[in-house]
C-alpha cells in the first residue's frame, strides 16, 4: 500500500494550484518546480498519489499518438503532427532519464513492442499499420516473420508480426509513487483525500477548504465527469487487467520473452500484455468499457466475468500458462474525447489550463503534456507549445442514453468482427468498419 498524506488542513495559497496526483499533475508539478524552485505548487488530489490509470495501466511507455494524426494534419499541416510523434518517441528515453536521475525504480525495460496478428484480417491490418508507422517518421520498426517473432516470444497462432523500439515497460504504480515522493521531496505540497468539489478562476474548492492561486491546473483525466460542467467533455472508459502468480523458470523457458517487450495484437478487442519486473504475466482489455452516466469503477474493482474473459485470451495466446493461477485482478479509468484526441491549454484570461484525454495512451504522453503546461505556465515559447494538440479542443459526448448506447454497440460490434474474422476471413470485417465510421473513432 502506498504510504498517505495528510488532507488538506484549510485554505491555502500558491502560485499554482493542480487538481489531480496522476502522472499528468506530479509531472507538471516536477517540471515546473525544477525551472523554478521559488513557485509555491500546491497538488489536491482525491485518493492517493496515482490512485486513478497512472497507477493502474498496462505499463506500456510508448510512443503511441494519443490522437488521430490525419486528423491533425488536415488542421496543422504533416510537418507538425510529425514533430508531435518524434517528440513523444524522445518522451520515452526523457522519463527513463528522470527516473534514472531521481532514484525512481519503476523496472523499466526499454525492450519495445510485439505487435502480433493471429489471422489473415488481422495480418492485413498489422501491414497496413506498419506501414503507416512508418509513413510517420517512426524508425526502427522491423517486419517480423513467424519464425523471428517466435524467436522473440512462443505465442501461438501468430500469423504475422512487427517489432517497434519506441516502448519501454514499467511498473506503473512504482513510477507513479516514485514520482510523488521526488516531487514531495522538492518542496511541493501533495494533500490526498481531498476531493475538489470546483475548479474555477484562481481557486479550487474543496470540502476541507480551498486553494487559492493565479493558475489552476486540471489533470482528472478519467475523473473529469465528476466535476460541474464537465459531465461530457470526455469519456471514462474503463480498462481491465489481470496478473499471473509468478512463473517459473521452465514455463518461462518454453515461451521466451527475454526481452521483455510490451505486447499487442491486432483484434478490434485488442488485448496488452508484459512480462512484469517478478515475473508475472499482466494482460489487459475493455471488457466492460463503460458504465452508464459516466459512472467511473469503485476502487479497481473488476468483475468475475472480465477475469475470466482476460485469462481466457491468456490462455488462448500462451497455453503454456494454463496451470498458472491468477493472481490478481484490477480496473482502472481513462478518458476518451469524443474525438478521439487529446488536448492540451492554458487560458491566460481566467488562469485556468488543463491537459488530458489520452485515450489510454497516456503513460508516456503525461510527460510531454506536463513539460507543454509547464511551458505555457511559465509563458515561454518552445517547439512544445506549437505541437497540434496544444490548443485542442473537442466536442462534448452526446448525453445519455445515447453515450451509452453508443459505446455499448461500439464494443459489441468489435466483438461480432472478431468471432467473424476468425473464422479466416481475409480482410477486416464490414462490422467493424461500419462502427468506427459511426463513433468517429480514429
Amino acid at each position: 500500500m502506498p504510504h498517505t498524506r495528510s488532507w488538506l488542513p484549510g485554505d491555502r495559497d500558491a502560485d499554482v494550484c493542480i487538481v489531480g496526483a496522476g502522472y499528468t499533475g506530479l509531472w507538471t508539478a516536477y517540471y515546473l518546480t525544477r525551472a523554478d524552485p521559488s513557485l509555491r505548487i500546491t497538488v489536491l488530489e482525491a485518493r492517493f498519489a496515482g490512485f486513478g490509470a497512472s497507477g493502474r495501466n498496462g505499463g506500456w511507455l510508448s510512443g503511441l499518438v494519443p490522437g488521430d494524426r490525419h486528423a491533425m494534419a488536415r488542421e496543422h499541416g504533416r510537418d507538425s503532427v510529425l514533430a508531435w510523434q518524434r517528440a513523444l518517441n524522445e518522451s520515452v528515453d526523457e522519463v527513463t532519464d528522470v527516473a534514472a536521475r531521481e532514484g525512481i525504480d519503476a523496472g523499466i525495460v526499454k525492450g519495445g513492442t510485439l505487435q502480433i496478428a493471429r489471422n489473415p484480417a488481422q495480418a492485413k491490418r498489422l501491414a497496413a499499420e506498419l506501414a503507416e508507422e512508418r509513413e510517420w517518421g517512426n524508425e526502427g520498426l522491423q517486419e517480423l516473420t513467424t519464425a523471428e517473432a517466435a524467436q522473440r516470444i512462443r505465442f501461438d497462432g501468430v500469423a504475422a508480426a512487427y517489432h517497434t523500439p519506441h516502448c519501454a515497460r514499467i511498473q506503473p504504480a512504482s513510477l507513479a509513487r516514485g514520482l510523488a515522493d521526488v516531487v514531495e521531496g522538492l518542496g511541493v505540497q501533495i494533500y490526498e483525500q481531498t476531493p475538489v468539489t470546483e475548479i474555477a478562476a484562481g481557486r479550487a474548492t474543496t470540502k476541507r477548504g480551498t486553494v487559492r492561486a493565479p493558475i489552476v491546473l486540471r489533470a482528472t483525466e478519467g475523473f473529469t465527469a465528476g466535476l460541474p460542467g464537465l459531465k461530457r467533455r470526455w469519456l471514462p472508459m474503463n480498462s481491465s487487467m489481470i496478473a499471473t502468480e509468478p512463473i517459473g523458470p521452465d514455463v518461462w523457458e518454453s515461451i521466451g520473452w527475454d526481452g521483455r517487450e510490451t505486447v499487442g495484437d491486432m483484434a478490434h478487442g485488442f488485448f496488452y500484455a508484459q512480462r512484469t519486473a517478478d515475473d508475472r504475466i499482466a494482460i489487459g482489455g475493455r471488457s466492460v468499457p463503460y458504465r452508464y452516466a459516466s459512472r467511473t469503477d469503485v476502487d479497481g474493482k473488476v468483475p468475475e466475468r472480465t477475469i475470466r474473459h482476460l485469462s481466457a485470451v491468456l490462455h488462448d495466446v500462451l497455453p503454456q500458462v494454463r496451470d498458472v493461477p491468477i493472481a490478481h485482478g484490477w480496473c482502472g479509468v481513462l478518458a476518451v474525447p469524443r474525438d478521439w484526441s487529446a488536448g492540451i491549454d492554458l487560458d491566460r484570461s481566467t488562469g485556468l489550463g488543463w491537459a488530458g484525454g489520452y485515450v489510454g495512451h497516456g503513460v508516456t504522453a503525461t510527460n510531454l503534456a506536463a513539460r507543454t503546461l509547464a511551458d505555457l505556465v511559465l509563458k515561454e515559447k518552445t517547439p512544445r507549445t506549437d505541437l497540434p494538440w496544444v490548443g485542442h479542443r473537442s466536442k462534448t459526448w452526446e448525453p445519455e442514453p445515447l453515450r451509452w448506447l453508443g459505446v455499448r454497440s461500439l464494443y459489441v460490434a468489435y466483438k461480432l468482427a472478431d468471432r467473424h474474422e476468425s473464422g479466416g476471413r481475409a480482410t477486416t470485417s464490414p462490422i467493424a468498419a461500419v462502427a468506427d465510421l459511426i463513433t468517429g473513432r480514429p
